[in-house]
Parts: C-alpha cells; structure tokens; sequence
C-alpha cells in the first residue's frame, strides 16, 4: 500500500541484542545516546530511524561508527 509511512517501515538491527549483551536498560541506553525510551523501543522493534539517531546509538552502545553494520543492517 502506498500510504504506508517510511518511518514504519522494519529493518532489521541487533540494537537490543548488543544492549542486553552489555547488561544494559533501554533507560540506560535512552540516557547515554540522549534520545527518548520510546525512541530506543522503536528501533529495537526495527521501526527506521534518522541516521543521527543510529549514529548516538552505535556510540553509546561502545562502539565505533565502523562497527555500524554489526548494529544495523546494510543499507542498499
């Protein structure tokens, strides 16, 4: 259906995957990355996101911008 918002959209990512890894809360990872709880719920249920969001993410998880694809899906 082509009334289908882009932000609804699903990609696929390993957000909460590394965060439970890191023994970390969503509050936690909402806090450091400065992005709302329900932000970071959305992503990790593969809603889209803007690059800057991915971006706060990748870094308060730990990781390196390079590391990006260990987080996120490629992107065609």
């Amino acid at each position: 259906m082509k009334a289908e918002k882009l932000r609804d959209k699903v990609e696929t990512n390993n957000v909460r995957k590394i965060r439970e890894g890191l023994l970390m809360s969503k509050a936690e990872l909402a806090r450091r990355a400065g992005l709302s709880v329900l932000t970071i719920d959305r992503v990790e249920k593969g809603m889209t996101c803007r690059m800057d969001t991915k971006r706060k993410i990748i870094l308060s998880l730990g990781l390196q911008l390079s590391d990006r694809d260990k987080v996120f899906s490629k992107q065609d």
